[in-house]
């Protein structure tokens, strides 16, 4: 019997598994007082080559954003690498979510009438080639353009030749109507997950467990956009225009959970059959009525659900999905924690919101 073309993948991730943040390092860096000390603990870790190459140009909090960067894309460019034929076309579609990200960030510039720079600062990764230009058509210098673009319709204009314009396009006249960017953000998402799920049907008979993974990931978003409408009070036909169907909470279901729920704490006690730790975020909302506690508890039940059962499949594409996962959530931690320093944001505050040191 020839070996699994997943051996070599697994062996070289495992070798790399040391390099992730472990526990004590987000509790030291959680305790940190500034940029200083911030790239002091992580000069040890695997930023610190990022850090010292970047160290020449940029200063404080910047440096450190930069250095976390570049570690968030090698480790994705290395994830594309270890890609057997069977696996990399999932792991392409995966890695198109920075673009659709950085799509949308330009699309709300322009219907906000940002300036071109406060819009390149919000992009995915702005003084580093965002992940998705492994794998997406887009190149950096066309991020560049669209956002020389004087108005939505020249994005969507310009996005024809890479296949997004065709999915803008009839929005275009009810966007100049109404002003409202958020269809057009919804059709991104909706084409994205649509191309995801289809990257992952049955080839080589283990791509279940990423659509598993398409389907948390579709649920986590479908709920959090729930609470924030009945915490907005928002009629359900503006709801569910921008409900993602692919999850394992259907349309239908979601409809009468939302109906059925007179107010936030009310929704959650609902959901609570299907995420036991949502109302751990019901302290901070009933506090300050801020939806950040519920996705946090949301993202890190997911997290750990998905990523048990991606490790119990080793030999098989869900290694490569799990090293990705894990990737992404300690640059989402590490970017929280610089923003809470840069912010002045309390331990006891911050320290609440980490997914990683949950794993």
């Amino acid at each position: 019997m020839s070996s699994s073309p997943y051996a070599s993948p697994l062996g070289r991730i495992k070798a790399q598994l040391p390099s992730f943040l472990g526990k004590d390092a987000y509790a030291a860096l959680v305790a940190a007082h500034d940029a200083s000390d911030l790239s002091r603990l992580l000069e040890p870790t695997a930023y610190g080559p990022y850090l010292a190459q970047t160290a020449a140009t940029f200063r404080g909090y910047d440096l450190i954003e930069v250095a976390v960067n570049r570690c968030f894309v090698q480790r994705n460019r290395t994830a594309l690498e270890l890609a057997p034929f069977a696996g990399r076309g999932p792991v392409q579609a995966y890695l198109k979510r920075w673009d659709i990200q950085n799509l949308a960030t330009i699309l709300s510039a322009k219907a906000q009438g940002r300036t071109l720079r406060e819009a390149e600062t919000f992009l995915v990764s702005p003084r580093e080639l965002p992940a998705g230009l492994l794998a997406g058509p887009m190149l950096l210098d066309d991020f560049r353009l669209l956002l020389q673009a004087p108005s939505v319709e020249a994005v969507v204009s310009g996005l024809m030749k890479f296949g997004y314009g065709a999915v803008l396009l009839p929005l275009v006249e009810s966007f100049q109507r109404t002003k409202d960017v958020f269809p057009l953000l919804a059709a991104l998402d909706r084409y994205y997950y649509q191309q995801l799920a289809e990257s992952a049907r049955f080839f080589q008979g283990d791509e279940w467990t990423v659509r598993r993974l398409v389907e948390s990931e579709v649920d986590v978003r479908n709920v959090l956009l729930l609470l924030k409408g009945r915490d907005a009070e928002l009629p359900p036909e503006t709801v569910f225009a921008r409900f993602l169907d692919g999850g394992s909470l259907g349309r239908a279901a979601a409809q009468d959970l939302y109906q059925g729920a007179r107010g936030v704490p009310e929704l959650v006690q609902a959901l609570e059959g299907r995420y036991a730790q949502l109302p751990d975020g019901l302290a901070r909302y009933a506090e300050d009525r801020s939806l950040v506690g519920f996705e946090t508890a949301l993202v890190a039940e997911r997290s750990v659900a998905t990523l048990r059962e991606l490790r119990a499949y080793p030999l098989s594409l869900a290694i490569i999905f799990a090293y990705l996962l894990l990737a992404e959530l300690e640059r989402s931690d590490l970017r929280r924690i610089v923003y809470a320093k840069a912010y002045g944001v309390g331990r006891d505050r911050l320290e609440p919101l980490l997914v990683s040191p949950r794993l």
